[in-house]
């Protein structure tokens, strides 16, 4: 009787300090030294509205828009479906939505060779940057629906890319977008 007292206060302390204590403590350190992501990395419009986040991506299908990398999560950048196909290369499924992709992006106005994470989903699903060379080929296009300079576009795309020393450099689409819509209008 003696140690099931001892063993309940050691289960009532235990989960007071990892259950309470630990996860109130790090939200609170997190909330104030890194706001931003502690609340998701939210992104909002000009009246204040959560338009999106900085960590997910987003499906843009419009021409004047710059398209995002293909999900394969769920629906399609479902959060709570994250994960990627586990389709091989070779596999019927994978080669027959890369072809689709492919001929979205030519029908959309893409000329030069498509870069892959252009059509082939990333392994989370989710991913919300494309790669330089993805935003770059897309510049005639989307200047084209816009009725905007190339060059404009092109230094809009340099203006909001993003430089990592691991990565290499790679564009935000929700936010080149976002920056794209307060240059101009369609």
């Amino acid at each position: 009787m003696k140690s099931l007292k001892k063993a309940t206060l050691l289960f009532g302390v235990l989960f007071i300090i990892t259950g309470l204590v630990y996860p109130f403590g790090v939200t609170l350190v997190s909330e104030g030294v890194f706001p931003s992501q502690a609340h998701g990395s939210l992104i909002m419009d000009s009246n204040n509205t959560i338009i999106g986040s900085k960590l997910i991506g987003q499906n843009f299908t419009a021409p004047q828009y710059f398209q995002s990398r293909p999900s394969s999560s769920g629906s399609g950048y479902d959060q709570t479906a994250s994960g990627g196909s586990n389709l091989g290369p070779t596999n019927p499924t994978l080669l027959g939505a890369v072809a689709n992709r492919t001929s979205a992006l030519k029908e959309a106005g893409v000329t030069d060779p498509i870069p892959s994470d252009l059509v082939m989903a990333s392994g989370s699903g989710l991913d919300p940057h494309i790669s330089m060379e993805s935003a770059l080929v897309q510049v005639p296009a989307v200047a084209k629906a816009r009725n905007i300079p190339e060059e404009e576009l092109k230094e809009l795309v340099l203006s909001e890319s993003i430089k990592s020393p691991f990565t290499g450099t790679y564009v935000n689409v929700l936010s080149l977008n976002q920056a794209l819509d307060k240059i101009g209008s369609t």
